[in-house]
């Protein structure tokens, strides 16, 4: 399969809007203690962004769904699982260890609890994603099979199902559907669902701009809404990367991208094919430059100003180290 641009592009908006998500995490709490206009930013910031991780995981069901290779169990688990798994190992360690540093030094205690329960809880904030992306590893062989044998109908269904219950998980209705590894396996058929299976079209994206757009404003209204009402800050599910709203919006940015992204300028696609290649390093590396902003505070400002600073000097500092790492051998693994 050659490369398709749209997907570069998509790597690209997701790794930013991550970077967002955790630039802006010191003022979600700041409700009545900051100015409202400044929190509430921050907080729309937040809702808007929510689709970034789920963009991932599609763009990885895109992909692997769509090889029609003969699976090979070996080359999968060194080239695809080890590729992912083996990074992960490594930087949960490096991190264990990075978070005993703080603004009062070093603390040895901390960092030893955090590194003794890696098998059980990610060692930084941004790490939990792991936990449950390397299982759909596991899942996607099965995955492969069954939609080279589902028509177009039964995936549909398929998929209808599993949006039934992102439903439920929204409203807290709880069940058998309300296991991780289902709701995120979804988006791996969902990612390939709008690859393969959806066509482009004008009304097609239509609903999917309407749905999406919808999606986020009601994300937005109900999260500052319901933290108003409390008089502090609480999302429910509306945040979550497993519920109906998050969907329609991932779908949206997928389709969006897909319809649009390879209209874009060679120039343009050359950047952002360069930000893309390094984009899980990005991913890995952009809470080393955050360090200095949180331990010390320096976040005082308006967040619609705060916020794109650090995004840049973070991105960009982990963009930097990534493509350093990237130019030796013994170093590229660890931004694959």
């Amino acid at each position: 399969m050659g490369r398709v641009f749209f997907f570069d592009l998509l790597r690209c908006i997701a790794a930013i809007a991550v970077v967002a998500i955790h630039v802006l995490a010191p003022y979600r709490n700041e409700l009545n203690v900051i100015p409202f206009d400044q929190w509430a930013s921050a907080v729309t910031i937040n809702g808007l962004s929510r689709w970034a991780v789920p963009v991932f995981i599609m763009i990885t069901g895109a992909l692997m769904l769509s090889d029609q290779r003969e699976f090979n169990p070996s080359y999968y688990i060194k080239k695809r699982l080890g590729k992912v798994l083996i990074p992960f190992l490594f930087w949960s360690v490096f991190y264990a260890l990075f978070s005993g540093l703080t603004a009062q030094g070093y603390d040895f205690n901390s960092a030893k609890s955090v590194l003794i329960d890696l098998p059980f809880e990610y060692t930084y904030y941004h790490l939990g994603f792991f936990y449950y992306f390397i299982p759909l590893y596991f899942i996607i062989p099965f995955l492969r099979v069954l939609v080279q044998k589902l028509d177009d109908t039964a995936l549909f269904s398929l998929l209808g199902i599993w949006l039934l219950t992102t439903c439920f998980y929204l409203i807290k209705f709880e069940g058998i559907w309300s296991m991780e590894i289902w709701l995120y396996s979804g988006y791996l058929l969902l990612g390939y669902t709008l690859y393969q299976r959806i066509n482009l079209s004008k009304r097609n994206l239509t609903i999917a701009i309407s749905l999406g757009a919808f999606a986020l404003i009601t994300t937005v209204f109900m999260v500052i809404n319901q933290s108003v009402a409390l008089g502090e800050y609480t999302v429910g599910r509306w945040l979550s990367y497993k519920t109906i709203n998050t969907v329609a919006a991932a779908a949206m940015l997928f389709y969006v991208c897909r319809y649009f992204g390879e209209s874009l300028s060679d120039k343009s696609q050359t950047i952002i094919g360069f930000i893309s290649k390094y984009s899980l390093g990005i991913y890995l590396l952009h809470p080393i430059f955050l360090w200095p902003m949180k331990n010390y505070g320096w976040y005082t400002g308006h967040p619609l100003w705060v916020i794109p600073v650090w995004i840049i000097l973070s991105g960009s500092g982990a963009l930097l180290l990534s493509w350093l790492l990237s130019k030796s051998k013994a170093t590229a693994w660890l931004v694959p």
